[in-house]
């Protein structure tokens, strides 16, 4: 079943579980903040979509979008004093867009289908373990070389196995499209297997080079068309 939701296009792919602060300053993207606000949209809940490589002015065309998105909830708006909004949201449900809307709504409107995770194989239960202690391996070895030790947490030994790929992401800094690619991915056990291969080739990338990212507190507002 499609629903209507509005987009908020940006240089940034949205995994679900993480959070996404944002600096809104664009007088549309202003009136989405104060609808999510008020209770105007009262499920406080818009979508985030990554723009493509060669889009770089206004979004008129479905083409110019990665086809698929993530849900994303308010859960923190401070208003400024000129107007502007510093908000928090945090990632929710992955969406395939199927059409937008430029005319209807201030912001742009989308409409999307929910694209949820497809059930592992009974089969293969017993490669679950093996996994998630294989991606925990490889998100501590990218973290250690990385961050300072209080840059980073481990997350929670009960997160659900298909969660633990996106937690796992949520804090490294992995390009664009090897997030768009996680947040396509709908076979948890893949999923898995595909993040412990990008944070171990991360991990030595950054050890052949000596040198670190900058901490994930510096990337707090990604590029947009804001």
């Amino acid at each position: 079943m499609a629903d209507s939701l509005p987009l908020f296009p940006l240089r940034a792919v949205l995994l679900p579980g993480a959070n996404l602060p944002l600096h809104i300053f664009e007088p549309r993207y202003r009136q989405l903040t104060v609808d999510l606000v008020t209770g105007a949209l009262p499920e406080r809940v818009f979508g985030v979509v990554a723009l493509r490589p060669s889009t770089d002015h206004e979004v008129t065309d479905i083409s110019q979008l990665r086809p698929i998105g993530c849900s994303a909830a308010l859960r923190q708006a401070k208003r400024l004093p000129d107007g502007r909004y510093d908000i928090i949201s945090t990632g929710d449900r992955r969406f395939r867009l199927l059409e937008i809307d430029t005319t209807s709504a201030p912001y742009l409107m989308g409409t999307v289908e929910w694209v949820p995770d497809t059930e592992q194989p009974t089969s293969a239960v017993e490669s679950v373990s093996m996994l998630v202690d294989a991606a925990r391996a490889a998100h501590r070895r990218y973290c250690n070389a990385a961050w300072r030790s209080d840059d980073w947490t481990e997350p929670d030994a009960d997160t659900e196995t298909v969660q633990l790929a996106h937690t796992l992401a949520a804090d490294c800094l992995l390009s664009l499209e090897d997030r768009q690619h996680l947040l396509e991915e709908t076979r948890p056990l893949h999923r898995l297997r595909m993040v412990g291969q990008l944070l171990n080739r991360e991990a030595g990338i950054l050890s052949a080079l000596h040198a670190v990212p900058a901490p994930p507190s510096e990337f707090n507002t990604p590029l947009c068309l804001n």
